[in-house]
């Protein structure tokens, strides 16, 4: 399918697992694709191998996020698509007892300032092309509570949930679409490396998904695919959840 042809998509957080799965699928689509990331070497591998743009940000910083969208705009003419998945997920983010200011500082900076950051940056520009599709990085947490607590991860994604519902419903009669994407667990680089010190905690998260399995990468992509495609072009201000059933089930299947 080339349902993204002539298109010009943002990706941050595109060096590895969501974004990296993400970036090639738009990419297969037709889309001209905009590689964001903190890692120089990954990131301009992506982009030679897709043909597109590397431009290297700290997703954090006002000015790297301008830097990213004026780039865009100046090399492409248009900015139709803008996935915001920059994350983090780190060791020290843990009970609310255990987890320190400055760790919760950090991961609301990248997981959910960040985020407001690309979507204050580069909403303006589809105000004035009359269209776009934003999506946003959120997760199945924001919906559900867990007792294997990432106190500061699960707060912030319940900010992007929360910013991507009002945006969608405020610029909706504009022509932009605003959804969050909320995986389940997916078997990433972030996802090994919090489980491989804890096998129990791995499984006490797996034995409640329905499918039985984490995630793959690429089975998200598609979801960014569909919403940045005009087949989700009724579809906005929503939580898309793709997490294999969990946050349908009560009791899962042996």
């Amino acid at each position: 399918m080339e349902r993204l042809k002539g298109r010009v998509a943002v990706v941050t957080g595109a060096a590895s697992g969501i974004g990296l799965a993400s970036a090639r699928r738009l990419s297969s689509e037709g889309a001209s694709v905009v590689a964001v990331d903190l890692d120089a070497a990954a990131g301009s591998a992506l982009a030679s191998e897709l043909g597109g743009l590397f431009v290297q940000a700290d997703v954090t910083l006002p000015e790297d996020v301008d830097r990213v969208f004026t780039t865009t705009a100046e090399t492409y003419g248009s900015i139709d698509i803008s996935f915001h998945n920059a994350g983090i997920a780190p060791p020290d983010d843990d009970s609310i007892l255990e987890t320190g200011i400055e760790a919760w500082r950090r991961v609301q900076e990248v997981n959910l300032t960040s985020v407001y950051l690309c979507c204050r940056a580069v909403i303006p520009y589809m105000r004035r092309q009359g269209r776009g599709s934003i999506i946003n990085t959120a997760s199945f947490v924001a919906t559900m509570g867990a007792a294997t607590s990432q106190i500061s991860y699960t707060a912030s994604k319940g900010g992007v949930l929360a910013m991507s519902r009002e945006l969608g419903v405020q610029f909706a009669r504009e022509g932009i679409r605003v959804n969050a994407l909320s995986p389940g667990p997916v078997d990433t680089p972030l996802l090994r490396e919090l489980f491989a010190s804890d096998p129990e905690l791995a499984a006490r998260r797996l034995v409640h998904i329905p499918m039985g399995r984490f995630a793959a990468p690429e089975e998200i992509a598609a979801a960014v695919a569909f919403l940045a495609s005009d087949d989700a072009g009724f579809v906005t201000a929503s939580n898309f959840l793709v997490d294999g059933g969990i946050s349908g089930a009560y009791v899962t299947p042996l």
